[in-house]
């Protein structure tokens, strides 16, 4: 069945970089951007192995793979030392990664994981995630293209799962040429009978839609943070706000809440936060309300109503794609705070979150701080998360998730 994807012999290219980039490079940042090329000898192809050697001596220093559709002009790969990127080199980084995963599979009821997390895995733009029996793979870059048919019969291997989906970017499906009839939500092994996937987290059971749901269907980073809200939930009234398709809604439940209530703006994303609830025979519906609007006037309509809540999740999208968001999405993160904050029971707990690279976790949590101080509230800090095992992080960029606990 693999043989229907495309085949492309990748050439191999020297290139050589700005000094300051070799140092870079030598403290194994996997980037390479199109301004610090200085030289490479041949016009490079999606997915060709690019070479890149020092100025002074010609020695090795790293290898990757080229991608002329980004500013990040090669994704590196191979550090220090030459290898031959071949199937057996395949078989030992997706092995490693795969053992990364173990400690989470063998001690929790989960079936659910990331095993491939891009740069932090050592394989830029490439994620694989796993359903239960559905392998969903996403590709960020054409790079990948030429190795697809080496790495899947890998990938599907030392899973077992019965069917792998492939999922595209935005900006890879418009590469028609480079994706040679290859398709966003396309099967690529086996059969897929529904495309909602049903799997298990920590004992509780979701639904992910693996060829039009976001990202790959759903979001797994939060795992951790979701079961840690359940594990506190116990005769509780929590406030899920963002809730998308319930996660935190449902644990909470799991957890024996007396009363959840999911705040979307999205009125589908909520039906899928009821279906998830449902999914699972031993959670009252009837503890489960729903509201859809705007978190910002959502909230506040709360706060006009009077409602108190034991434990208010606020898990709102990125609000930074770029640096020059940034300030933006620390006023965000602040007026969210801000309105969340009345709604807090009298030693009630607080959770933020952010999944803003371009935040750093330090400006994150001071201005987090910053408003609970101002609010005029007692508070103490409770703990601080960041990704959770499957998600690990290997260089400064790869840095996204984080979110704080404090009883008001």
């Amino acid at each position: 069945m693999f043989s229907r994807l495309p085949d492309h012999s990748p050439k191999r290219m020297a290139v050589k970089v700005k000094p300051a980039v070799e140092k870079i490079i030598q403290k194994g940042h996997p980037w390479v951007f199109e301004a610090a090329i200085v030289k490479q000898n041949i016009e490079g192809t999606a997915g060709d192995l690019a070479i890149v050697y020092d100025q002074k001596k010609n020695k090795f220093l790293a290898l990757g793979l080229y991608d002329p559709h980004s500013p990040i002009r090669i994704k590196l790969l191979q550090y220090r030392q030459p290898a031959k990127i071949d199937t057996h080199w395949f078989q030992q980084k997706i092995e490693q990664a795969y053992q990364v995963r173990q400690r989470l599979l063998t001690t929790s009821d989960t079936n659910s994981y990331r095993l491939i997390h891009g740069e932090n895995d050592g394989l830029p733009s490439f994620i694989a995630d796993v359903y239960a029996e559905v392998l969903v793979v996403k590709l960020y870059a054409a790079i990948w293209l030429p190795y697809l048919k080496i790495m899947l019969p890998i990938l599907q291997s030392l899973t077992n799962c019965n069917t792998i989906v492939l999922r595209l970017s935005r900006s890879l499906q418009k590469l028609t040429k480079e994706l040679q009839g290859l398709q966003d939500g396309q099967i690529l092994y086996g059969k897929l009978q529904e495309e909602k996937v049903i799997f298990k987290e920590h004992g509780l059971q979701f639904s992910a839609n693996v060829v039009r749901g976001h990202k790959t269907g759903y979001f797994l980073d939060h795992r951790h943070n979701r079961f840690k809200v359940g594990q506190m939930a116990k005769g509780k009234k929590v406030l899920d706000v963002f809730a998308y398709a319930g996660g935190f809604s449902v644990h909470a439940l799991g957890g024996g809440a007396a009363e959840v209530v999911s705040l979307d703006i999205s009125k589908q994303a909520l039906e899928m936060a009821k279906k998830n609830v449902a999914l699972n025979p031993d959670l009252q519906t009837s503890k489960h309300k729903t509201i859809a609007a705007d978190a910002f006037e959502g909230l506040q309509q709360l706060h006009q109503q009077k409602r108190f809540f034991d434990i208010v999740v606020v898990d709102p999208p990125s609000f930074a794609k770029r640096d020059s968001e940034r300030n933006r999405a620390l006023h965000k993160y602040a007026q969210l705070c801000r309105l969340a904050i009345p709604l807090v029971q009298k030693g009630g707990i607080l959770l933020m979150a952010s999944c803003s690279s371009r935040v750093s976790a330090d400006d994150f949590f001071e201005v987090i701080i910053q408003t609970l101080q101002s609010s005029g509230r007692r508070f103490r800090e409770l703990e601080r998360t960041f990704h959770d095992v499957d998600h690990p992080i290997a260089f400064e960029e790869g840095k996204y998730l984080k979110a704080g606990y404090w009883r008001v």
